[in-house]
């Protein structure tokens, strides 16, 4: 430890230390807090940054999220559905997903300043003003989008968790809908009483998966899942994959809904009767239910029913 003089020199120099160290702390507080408390409005990218990441955004992004961001098959990048998607999380984290998932076929195609430039235009879209200084990968984690309300749709059953939708219609519809429609479909093709599968060599967990619940269960759980998670198509909150609400307040959706619910029970107890004439036989019916909410709101305007998709969700 430094001895300090007792003599009037050496009480001002000390005093003149502890006040400059005092300002330094103060000035890195300061420093800090304005960091963290940074947000995507606080003018974060430069207007150079924001024209290349619109050349990029034309060359790489505009097939699939339209021209004004407004979504086409891709969800909208600006407006209320996209910062209630990003409500409260890190620049980094949008920046991480344009770089490592996105163009959809080519992903992890773009350099991190190429992702960043892209992202800073989408902040000019949105009408986040421009900074003096350009956005830069270390300061990525320290903006933020601006947290948003939680949804007053949410809900909270008897056990007390709330229920909302993490995910558009179509990642729900792909993760839990598709899959088990398909172990319906496929008892089309392939008897569900047929000889257990054998375990996967090299090992694989999804196949061994289908090791053990299979046949007749998993032909089962399939219907029971299907009756369970349809209703979620009406969660209150959920999006469309362009960022479109999800028309969850038209009677022909909620019917449509209600139809694949009713028909799922069906399933299951002609599942019960381990005939496989008699899924099989509904399997078109399945099919026809998926469809008539489809033809409606998903292929209208694709590529299914003539065109590129803007039109999918519209109320």
């Amino acid at each position: 430890m430094m001895r300090i003089s007792r003599g009037p020199a050496g009480v001002r120099g000390a005093l003149g230390a502890a006040t400059c160290a005092a300002v330094a702390v103060a000035a890195f507080s300061v420093t800090g807090h304005a960091r963290q408390a940074r947000t995507v409005s606080d003018g974060v990218y430069t207007a150079e940054q924001a024209k290349r990441g619109q050349q990029l955004y034309t060359a790489q992004c505009v097939s699939c999220h339209g021209e004004k961001l407004q979504g086409v098959v891709g969800p909208m990048l600006m407006g209320e559905g996209f910062l209630s998607a990003w409500s409260g999380r890190s620049l980094a984290d949008l920046v991480d997903k344009i770089q490592l998932t996105m163009p959809l076929q080519t992903p992890n195609s773009l350099s991190r300043p190429q992702a960043i430039d892209i992202a800073a235009y989408m902040l000019q879209a949105g009408s986040h003003r421009a900074g003096p200084t350009a956005l830069n990968d270390a300061a990525l984690k320290q903006v933020t989008f601006t947290a948003a309300r939680p949804p007053a749709a949410a809900t909270a059953p008897a056990g007390g968790v709330p229920i909302a939708s993490a995910s558009n219609l179509a990642q729900f519809m792909r993760g839990v809908t598709f899959p088990n429609a398909n172990i319906i479909f496929n008892v089309q093709v392939k008897d569900p009483g047929a000889d257990k599968p054998s375990a996967p060599v090299p090992f694989d967990y999804l196949l061994w998966g289908y090791t053990q619940y299979y046949g007749w269960q998993a032909v089962d759980q399939a219907a029971l899942a299907l009756t369970e998670t349809t209703p979620l198509f009406l969660l209150p909150g959920r999006r469309c994959e362009n960022g479109r609400p999800a028309p969850t307040n038209k009677a022909d959706y909620q019917q449509f809904t209600q139809d694949l619910v009713n028909l799922s029970k069906d399933l299951y107890r002609a599942s019960q009767s381990r005939n496989q004439d008699a899924v099989a036989g509904m399997a078109e019916k399945l099919n026809d239910a998926c469809a008539n909410c489809h033809k409606v709101y998903r292929d209208v305007g694709t590529a299914e029913g003539g065109g590129l998709g803007t039109d999918r969700c519209r109320q």
